[in-house]
């Protein structure tokens, strides 16, 4: 596979997609765009009221993912390396588990007419983590709007992300168990890590690192 030039980080809430997409924009000199989650208004409530606030908070990250990425697509985004902590797809991860079937049938119309005009990635790097890992990476950087934030949801989350990734083909995917792993704070993981990205092919490959 030739040298992805628009690479996305996904995973679960907690899972590190932040970190490390921070970590590779400085070690392969690309372009970082982070996703802008505390822009949502709804979000805070959401949190504390899931089913009152579910449609509002789902449609608001719709609309601002989609806006974010057509600006990113109107970039030179081929001529320099482009890394991402999100991508449009995992609006729809969300939805399925927090939309009523009546408000997910109005997300999925909408969802359809805005998908065919955001860029598709070149490699997707999909992180993943047992859910009680999750739960203390979550406390651990202790947002004030996830506290509420339960076991539960944060469990059905990430089956979700696990379903979805499962089926996945409209890029090469790199699924990574980072339960085991930090590549923050330790750099032969960070370094591994790398590696495993510069030599992806295409189709779906699976790192588990040693313990």
């Amino acid at each position: 596979m030739k040298e992805p030039k628009y690479v996305v980080i996904e995973g679960p809430i907690g899972v590190g997609k932040t970190s490390l997409v921070k970590l590779l924009s400085r070690e392969l000199n690309g372009r970082l765009v982070l996703e802008r989650a505390e822009d949502n208004p709804f979000l805070k409530e959401f949190y504390k009221d899931p089913k009152r606030f579910a449609f509002q908070t789902q449609i608001f990250f719709l609309l601002s993912r989609y806006r974010q990425l057509q600006e990113l697509s109107q970039m030179d985004l081929f001529e320099r390396t482009t890394i991402t902590d999100y991508f449009f797809p995992k609006d729809r991860i969300f939805a399925s588990i927090n939309l009523e079937a009546s408000e997910l049938s109005l997300y999925q119309q909408l969802y359809s007419l805005l998908n065919p005009h955001i860029p598709t990635p070149d490699l997707v790097v999909y992180l993943q983590a047992d859910t009680d890992v999750l739960m203390d990476r979550v406390r651990h950087r202790g947002l004030d709007y996830e506290k509420p934030l339960t076991f539960d949801y944060l469990d059905a989350l990430n089956q979700a992300y696990n379903d979805f990734f499962f089926q996945y083909t409209d890029s090469p995917l790199l699924v990574v168990q980072t339960s085991e792993i930090d590549f923050v704070n330790r750099r032969a993981d960070l370094d591994d890590l790398l590696h495993q990205i510069k030599q992806m092919k295409k189709g779906t490959q699976y790192y588990v690192p040693r313990k």
